[in-house]
């Protein structure tokens, strides 16, 4: 059930580790790894707070597109497209996150991209690194966000920041991140995780009743929302997932060049 995750508890504080380094991709598979320890978490009286983690060089660096997509077999002989099946399970999954009660801490230790940058946001909070980047790179693979970053962004960062980045596909250093309200701690690299299970030891310490209570209605029908953003991304990203801008923006960045789109 934990496969390609550690899971373990420090006191009142349950930890999740991404553990498939160095970069930690993702497929519905893991994302329900992640959704289920949590919810283990979320149904124990003694646990108030989680810290989301990862071993590795990156936090998350979402989808593995131009190695394998979101789809762990081929569908027919062929990677199913994004925005299929597969992206739609690993969104229900996802999903999942949004419903825990019980308040996250994501310690940001390097690269949260795409999919991985919709992890960190369905945290509370997030401490980082100047190493760290985050970036929501769909536009230069040609596709439409997802993960539910069409709610998450804008509601985290206003709607003017959060389009910046959605359409500039740009990467924000560790510092940046905390500068526009993205991240809200910057530690050191080999203190990150520290640093953010500081934080949840100091939310932990509180009432627990009271504390889900206040998170419930400070996230009051995101759960909704995301759902609905979910379901509108994966038929967005169906579509553009077939034009050749697409296959020419997942090529360019797997070979980290600027893409020659043709919008067709």
């Amino acid at each position: 059930m934990n496969e390609g995750l550690e899971v373990s508890t420090d006191g009142n504080v349950g930890v999740v580790v991404l553990d498939r380094p160095p970069h930690n991709f993702l497929d519905y598979e893991q994302i329900a790894n992640i959704a289920s320890a949590c919810e283990d978490f979320d149904g124990d009286p003694e646990i108030r707070a989680i810290v989301l983690a990862a071993n590795g060089r990156s936090f998350c660096a979402g989808a593995n597109f131009s190695g394998g997509g979101v789809a762990p077999e081929l569908v027919d002989g062929e990677r199913e497209a994004i925005g299929g099946n597969s992206t739609q399970r690993l969104y229900a999954e996802g999903l999942r996150l949004f419903k825990i009660n019980t308040p996250i801490v994501a310690a940001v230790q390097g690269p949260a991209v795409g999919g991985g940058l919709g992890l960190a946001v369905a945290a509370d909070f997030r401490v980082t690194c100047q190493e760290a980047r985050f970036t929501a790179n769909f536009a230069a693979l040609g596709i439409h966000q997802g993960f539910g970053l069409s709610v998450t962004l804008p509601e985290l960062l206003g709607r003017q920041v959060a389009s910046r980045m959605l359409l500039t596909a740009r990467r924000y250093k560790g510092d940046e991140a905390v500068a526009i309200g993205l991240a809200d701690e910057l530690a050191t690299l080999d203190t990150v995780r520290d640093r953010a299970m500081a934080l949840a030891k100091e939310i932990a310490v509180n009432a627990p009743l009271a504390l889900r209570s206040i998170r419930a209605t400070l996230r009051d029908g995101l759960a909704d929302r995301v759902e609905a953003a979910t379901n509108h991304e994966a038929g967005e990203q169906a579509v553009l997932s077939g034009t050749n801008d697409a296959a020419e923006g997942i090529a360019s960045v797997g070979e980290r060049r600027r893409g020659n789109f043709t919008a067709t």
